[in-house]
């Protein structure tokens, strides 16, 4: 069977979700037989873009014109694109100060540095180009990047999650932490898909997947506040992930 040939870049990001994939050890033998990782900055050198890519995956949003540039070659040359992870997905942790001053933000991070100038408020991928598929989380499980591979060899993209980490937790027996323990948990507006890793281990959904489609917020803020948490608190930790919530 021919090799899918697969690039992987990072942007404006930790490089949490290209390590998620880097950490699949026991199966990467497996996934070398049946992939050419042509395009890999962080795991291959040199790192140059080929003709074309079965898929891209690209993890992180948009803050650099370089990276601009780098995300619409990898469009240009790629069949697929897939977001990989809620930064790419939403615009994550990094876009937590749009909105603030560009400019003052600038002065404290880079100070008087030219690479001050080259910097914009960062965005997610699907505000430049079209994305495929994504593939959320922060980072995505090891067993979702793997279902996605797979799904590449069969030509199939992955199928999006619609409900909302509450399901997973009642499917593992969970306590409530919210209506049961009155924690601040985001558990019943933020994307599954993670297991429920962290209720199940008594710590409140963090909503680092993004948000549920057709997530019903103002009924959802109705219980928060029965519960004794301010609006401007939920929703500060509503978009510590998704900077672009509607609310």
């Amino acid at each position: 069977m021919k090799k899918l040939r697969i690039a992987i870049a990072g942007l404006t990001a930790c490089s949490g979700c290209q390590l998620s994939l880097l950490n699949c050890e026991d199966e990467l033998p497996v996934l070398l037989e049946m992939f050419d990782f042509q395009f890999f900055p962080m795991a291959t050198s040199p790192a140059l873009l080929a003709d074309e890519y079965d898929a891209a995956l690209v993890e992180g949003c948009i803050s650099m014109p370089h990276e601009k540039e780098l995300l619409q070659e990898l469009r240009r040359r790629s069949r697929y694109l897939i977001a990989l992870g809620t930064c790419a997905a939403c615009g994550g942790v990094a876009a937590l100060r749009n909105g603030d001053g560009r400019e003052l933000l600038r002065q404290q991070v880079y100070g008087h540095s030219p690479v001050a100038d080259e910097t914009f408020d960062p965005i997610p991928l699907q505000s430049l180009v079209k994305v495929d598929a994504v593939v959320t989380g922060c980072p995505p499980e090891k067993e979702e990047l793997l279902r996605m591979l797979a799904g590449l060899l069969r030509g199939a993209l992955p199928v999006g999650i619609d409900y909302p980490v509450c399901t997973e937790c009642r499917m593992r027996e969970n306590l409530c932490l919210l209506t049961e323990r009155d924690a601040l948990c985001l558990g019943p507006l933020t994307l599954g898909g993670c297991g429920a890793r962290c209720p199940s281990l008594s710590v409140p959904c963090e909503g680092c997947r993004g948000p549920v489609p057709e997530a019903n917020l103002v009924e959802a803020l109705e219980v928060y506040a029965q519960k004794g948490f301010d609006r401007t608190a939920v929703i500060g930790r509503l978009r510590r992930f998704c900077p672009e919530w509607k609310l």
